[in-house]
């Protein structure tokens, strides 16, 4: 067995398909959770212990996700726990929650999210949040290094074959969704809306939504293709040049796309520019406090625009300020009233959702201001900088000690 330091990050551990990301490798990381779950278990005072022993496993397009998820199943499956795999490639907020729905104890997502499609990735998820906190992933790593030196194997059954209940979690996310957005909004503007699914995971989801709303759509990319198209699935602006030509030629007054997990979004005005996260955070916050009259709190990291905290004055709603990474944001979503919380790489969430990046929530946010608004984005974008003042951002992507690039969002 080769070995690696398997290191997980905020998104969890990633790694080369093939070089790193291999099926020894991804039992052995599912091994080390399943280890540091039964220790947990074993204390009678843990909370583990009420839950059923179910843990939601999901995956997506990129090469083999779905023989890897069932490499990682059928580990917990030894280890005493009852493993059920979502039925197709899933979004990584659908996921989520389904985790929760489920009131499942641990939560396995098979994803690199908006990574080169070379990479794939293992990410764990507590039963209470998805994407696993801080404290929780040096023990994994520790139960790692441990059986690496204990030279640990596992007797498989051949790739692909083991079998475990299965679940389809989009119904649940559909209505979950309909209660969040309005979408009687949406359908009486009869909105032309152009969307990118980037060869992902959001195809049967935001198209299928926008179109109950009523939206007419154009759809590219929609297939799935673990290549997505030669380029990373990130909906940047370098990477969404079809949408904005589409947007450009008028045919459509709105741009959308998701990334690979469609846990990021991206958004395109009537003329073809591409918005920045930060300035979808913004038109989100002023959306839900103007056109819905929603009070509470708003979250943004330290790297987003301080235009969301000028929004905020306004309508006398107070700002939280996080380090970078969703789940500090999450954490503020699970204990207080907040209207939306967004961080400046492409996810956001919102009052009565989970505390997790949702590109498709934030998709369908923004079809919903241009039609309650009659206008293009950038108009209202305009609106907002009257009462706040103009604010200017720009996003640096510089290597970081690991490796690993680190983004930044400079103001002026």
């Amino acid at each position: 067995m080769s070995s690696p330091a398997i290191q997980f990050g905020p998104d969890g551990w990633r790694a080369l398909i093939a070089r790193d990301f291999t099926f020894d490798n991804v039992r052995l990381a599912s091994q080390a959770a399943a280890s540091c779950l039964r220790t947990e278990l074993a204390d009678p005072a843990s909370s583990l212990r009420r839950r059923p022993p179910a843990v939601i496993l999901a995956y997506d397009c990129r090469f083999l996700g779905r023989q890897f998820a069932l490499a990682a199943a059928e580990v917990f499956a030894a280890n005493g726990f009852k493993p059920i795999l979502c039925d197709r490639d899933t979004p990584a907020p659908v996921f989520a929650l389904a985790l929760r729905r489920r009131n499942a104890i641990a939560g396995i997502n098979i994803t690199a999210g908006h990574s080169p499609p070379e990479y794939s990735g293992f990410q764990f998820s507590r039963h209470h949040i998805a994407g696993a906190p801080p404290e929780a992933t040096p023990p994994i790593e520790a139960a790692i290094a441990r059986l690496q030196r204990e030279n640990w194997s596992f007797p498989a059954a051949v790739v692909g074959t083991f079998a475990c209940q299965g679940l389809d979690p989009q119904p649940d996310y559909f209505r979950h969704i309909r209660n969040l957005v309005q979408f009687s909004t949406i359908k009486k503007a009869r909105l032309k809306i152009g969307v990118d699914l980037m060869h992902g995971c959001g195809r049967g989801y935001l198209d299928a939504m926008l179109r109950e709303a009523g939206a007419r759509l154009t759809v590219l990319h929609g297939d799935p293709d673990p290549m997505f198209g030669g380029h990373p699935p990130e909906p940047a602006a370098g990477n969404l040049a079809d949408l904005r030509h589409l947007a450009r030629s008028g045919k459509v007054c709105l741009g959308l796309a998701t990334d690979g997990d469609a846990g990021r979004f991206g958004v395109v005005d009537a003329d073809g520019s591409w918005l920045t996260p930060n300035q979808v955070l913004v038109l989100t916050l002023y959306h839900l406090a103007r056109n819905r009259g929603w009070k509470g709190a708003v979250v943004r990291t330290v790297v987003t625009s301080g235009q969301a905290a000028a929004v905020a004055a306004h309508f006398g709603i107070k700002t939280h300020e996080t380090p970078a990474a969703f789940k500090h944001i999450g954490a503020i979503l699970e204990w207080e009233p907040v209207i939306v919380g967004g961080g400046e790489s492409g996810g956001l969430s919102m009052r009565g959702h989970m505390p997790e990046n949702d590109g498709i929530l934030g998709c369908l946010l923004m079809a919903e201001l241009v039609a309650a608004e009659g206008k293009p984005l950038g108009a209202v974008l305009k609106d907002i900088t009257k009462l706040t003042g103009a604010a200017h951002t720009r996003r640096i992507l510089a290597p970081g000690t690991s490796g690993r690039k680190r983004s930044n969002s400079l103001e002026a």
